[in-house]
């Protein structure tokens, strides 16, 4: 099948190079001329896990343009996978799918084959139906659901395994209202082992904010209870593996440590709490699972101060900026809390991330000019005061910290076994 995808951030270009790896041929579009020509030299724009591999041996099934005529004109299925960032109060910004949802349905104008807009971006129950919808209708001059097909399919992508999770899913979501569009989407995915869960549109809108929102509360709750821990002399990474034992709860995300960041868990919480409070209802639980991430990273400066009580002056290294390992990606990083709280206190702060530095610097500019990047982790060891370990990258596992003030934010084993004084924050 021939399929264009707006959008080549971090959704959109697994989404698309995984569609390559099951056999179709995919046009990607973006406003961005160099992710055009980086995409067009086989290059990926972002660092994720077995992608420049992947691009590498298919090029030539895969081009990148700016034209959405170019790419609607030849392709049977357009996925719209563009950013949906929060607003100052938290609420979902929808300019780019705006912008998206116009082009595409300009484009639409000019083609008579029954074409299927798909609406990957994560957008808040009865967004396609009523914003998306009414746009491609306009600049379209056709109607959704007669002249051209409109489904909703959330992504459930963890950045860092972002392919492998394309490819084995754990189930495959589609919001669709009509048969024809329902087939398609059901041939488009026939090659993936994995349920597929058909629903209405805004059902499946609402699955992607429902999985997150647990998601990120299951973390919260788990740090909150790491936090007892820690004042127990409890290790909570222990009992988490007890509790997890249990089936009806599951293992998964009860790592406790310094909170959840990137680009799903922050934004998606703040506009579904957003959207309740703007239905008349106050999600309490929701908002505790985003006061206590809120202050969780600042717990690693706490116990920094029991062994160094003065900051001022003293150089400090920071492991790790990305938010999680095996991605570029800073945003939301409990990094920048950390570093803007050592700065603040009049710390010396030199980093080190195997992926994120130069995407740090750009992102957060009020901090990530005022502080010193080295060129390998062993560098932060030897010029540090103490060291704070803030994402788990796995060759921060092949550290020598014996001579070290570590505190640890990720659970790095290497560093609790060797370092002179060590603390877990919650174990």
């Amino acid at each position: 099948m021939k399929v264009s995808v707006i959008g080549s951030g971090y959704v959109g270009l697994v989404t698309g190079m995984g569609f390559v790896k099951l056999g179709n041929e995919v046009i990607f579009v973006d406003v961005d001329e160099r992710k055009v020509k980086m995409i067009n030299n086989a290059e990926p724009p972002i660092y994720e896990e077995g992608l420049e591999e992947l691009m590498g041996e298919f090029k030539g099934k895969y081009r990148a343009t700016k034209d959405y005529h170019e790419a609607i004109l030849n392709s049977d299925v357009t996925f719209i996978a563009v950013g949906t960032p929060s607003k100052e109060d938290g609420s979902i910004d929808l300019k780019y799918v705006k912008e998206a949802s116009k082009s595409i349905g300009e484009a639409l104008q000019e083609k008579e084959d029954y074409h299927v807009v798909v609406v990957k971006s994560t957008v808040l129950p009865g967004t396609t139906e009523e914003v998306v919808k009414p746009i491609l209708e306009k600049h379209s001059g056709k109607k959704a659901f007669e002249d051209f097909g409109l489904a909703m399919n959330p992504e459930f992508l963890r950045e860092g395994v972002a392919l492998k999770d394309f490819l084995n899913p754990d189930r495959i979501v589609i919001g669709v209202q009509d048969d024809r569009t329902r087939k398609i989407l059901g041939e488009l995915y026939a090659p993936i082992n994995a349920p597929k869960f058909f629903t209405d549109i805004k059902t499946a809108e609402m699955i992607k904010y429902a999985s997150n929102a647990f998601l990120a509360t299951k973390i919260s709750f788990a740090n909150e209870i790491g936090n007892i821990c820690k004042k127990l002399g409890i290790d909570s990474w222990k009992v988490f593996e007890g509790v997890g034992l249990d089936h009806r709860i599951s293992p998964h995300f009860f790592k406790t440590g310094i909170g959840w960041g990137g680009s799903c868990f922050p934004k998606d919480t703040k506009a579904l709490i957003r959207k309740a409070e703007e239905l008349g209802e106050d999600p309490i639980i929701i908002k505790a699972a985003v006061e206590v991430n809120k202050k969780q990273p600042l717990k690693l400066i706490e116990l920094l101060k029991k062994h160094v009580p003065n900051l001022k002056g003293r150089k400090v290294g920071v492991l790790g900026l990305a938010f999680k390992p095996n991605t570029d990606d800073v945003r939301e990083t409990r990094a920048y809390v950390i570093i803007k709280e050592l700065l603040d206190e009049g710390a010396k702060v030199i980093a080190y991330d195997p992926q994120a530095m130069e995407n740090f610097k750009r992102f957060y500019p009020d901090v990530g000019e005022k502080i010193e990047y080295v060129n390998s982790p062993d560098d932060v060891l030897r010029d540090t005061d103490a060291v704070l370990i803030v994402t788990e990258w796995s060759e921060f596992e092949e550290l020598d910290y014996s001579e070290k003030i570590v505190i640890d934010g990720r659970r790095v084993r290497a560093a609790e076994k060797g370092a002179k004084i060590y603390e877990g924050v919650c174990w």
